[in-house]
């Protein structure tokens, strides 16, 4: 019988199997960020435990708040900094070298086809995009990985979604995925991997199929996986040439992470796009979904650009797109969170920045900050924002406020009218 892209990554790294379908499995790298990891390295400091199973293994970044905001998060930010001293990791990325970490690693080349990959971060599946297994953990698990390398988990169900069709002007990678999950539900994965295959994810840039899978979780999924295969290999070269005498070659590595014709399925779904259109949120809730042209052009004070999910420069450039020679609303403040240094500097160099301030766009450094409510954006009570981010929950980005998930196309559209608009208007679709 056939395995899936999981269950190989699973059979190559499983260390036990203590019961049932539990796994132990090793893990290539830990990545960190300063939320949830001084918890974990204050407990194991608390158990005399202070201890890293592999210095080179772990990746640390400062992103949520940064700088710090308050002494609360000065001191998350400093915990994280003196570990990472005291312990010799080297790739750890302080203010000026930090980026979004889901955006930041992947850009480092620190995922590879078949790694295993932990954080205490439930974004962390976005680096399956690589043909990776990557989730979110809980504080013990995580403080399991930080000292001994391994992680528990139960034996992968894989839940196939192959995409279909061609998408229409317009419509992007975060309409499919706000498509998919309108259909799953929000529970919808729960305790699966979700594996996106089918002609328009093999069409995909690596930064859209990290869109894809950068959402799984909002489906209930452990992890979203892409087949490694050439674009994967090219997105990679620059950190892997030295390992491989040519590009096919680390091909044909790389195949042994990819599905096997016979793999069985704990449930399949096919999703067509050929109708699809942009697509929003429109309660609090990854599922509710609609196109934008229902939404009844409900007013917005606020549109942010970035994140982990959309603040790449591919999405920086169709944004731009649609702001060019244009300004946002008066109704409207406009923020822009590059996700990382080397983006910022991209966009820079391209005219983006530019084309964003004299839009009025506000552009941030690098953070995840406004995402979840803590800085550089933050919503008042009753205020509304069409968001590039990946979660709508009821005050995620400020007490009292409202989110509508929807790609930088959309978001940008939104800015121009102070309305939840269809980015067909700007970017030539129907």
């Amino acid at each position: 019988m056939g395995k899936t892209i999981a269950e190989k990554i699973f059979e190559s790294h499983l260390v036990d199997n203590p019961s049932g379908d539990i796994q132990v499995i090793r893990l290539d790298a830990v990545f960190c960020h300063e939320i949830t990891t001084p918890i974990a390295i204050t407990d194991l400091e608390a158990r005399g435990m202070d201890r890293v199973f592999d210095p080179s293994k772990i990746k640390a970044v400062i992103d949520h708040v940064t700088p710090a905001k308050d002494s609360k998060t000065a001191m998350q930010g400093k915990i994280l900094r003196e570990w990472a001293l005291r312990h010799g990791i080297i790739d750890f990325f302080d203010i000026g070298d930090n980026g979004v970490c889901h955006a930041l690693f992947p850009e480092k080349g620190f995922v590879r086809p078949g790694y295993t990959i932990i954080m205490g971060d439930s974004h962390t599946c976005t680096h399956g995009a690589f043909g990776a297994f990557a989730a979110g953990v809980g504080t013990t698990d995580l403080e399991v990985g930080i000292l001994k390398g391994v992680c528990a988990f139960h034996a992968p169900q894989t839940m196939k979604v192959t995409i279909t069709g061609d998408l229409k002007p317009g419509v992007y990678a975060k309409d499919v995925i706000l498509g998919v999950i309108g259909q799953l539900g929000v529970n919808g994965a729960t305790n699966r991997v979700i594996e996106f295959t089918g002609p328009v994810v093999s069409a995909m840039s690596m930064e859209a199929r990290m869109t894809l899978c950068n959402m799984a979780i909002e489906a209930g999924g452990t992890c979203g996986i892409c087949a490694p295969d050439m674009t994967t290999v090219s997105y990679l070269w620059p950190f892997i040439k030295d390992e491989f005498p040519s590009k096919e070659a680390a091909l044909e590595a790389y195949g042994a992470f990819s599905a096997d014709a016979d793999a069985v399925y704990a449930e399949e779904m096919v999703f067509d796009v050929g109708e699809l259109v942009p697509m929003a949120t429109f309660g609090y809730k990854p599922d509710q979904v609609k196109p934008i042209a229902e939404m009844g052009g409900d007013k917005v004070d606020q549109v942010y650009i970035g994140s982990c999910t959309n603040g790449r420069i591919e999405d920086l450039r169709v944004a731009a797109e649609v702001l060019r020679g244009k300004h946002i609303h008066k109704s409207v403040r406009g923020v822009v969170s590059p996700a990382t240094p080397a983006v910022y500097k991209q966009a820079l160099k391209e005219g983006i920045i530019e084309v964003f301030m004299d839009a009025g766009f506000c552009v941030t450094n690098p953070t995840c900050g406004a995402c979840l409510g803590m800085s550089n954006g933050v919503l008042a009570e009753g205020e509304v924002c069409a968001s590039t981010t990946n979660r709508n929950f009821n005050g995620r980005m400020g007490k009292g406020g409202m989110v509508h998930l929807m790609s930088p196309a959309s978001a940008a559209a939104t800015a121009l009218t102070g309305v939840i608009t269809n980015s067909h208007i700007y970017t030539g679709g129907e």
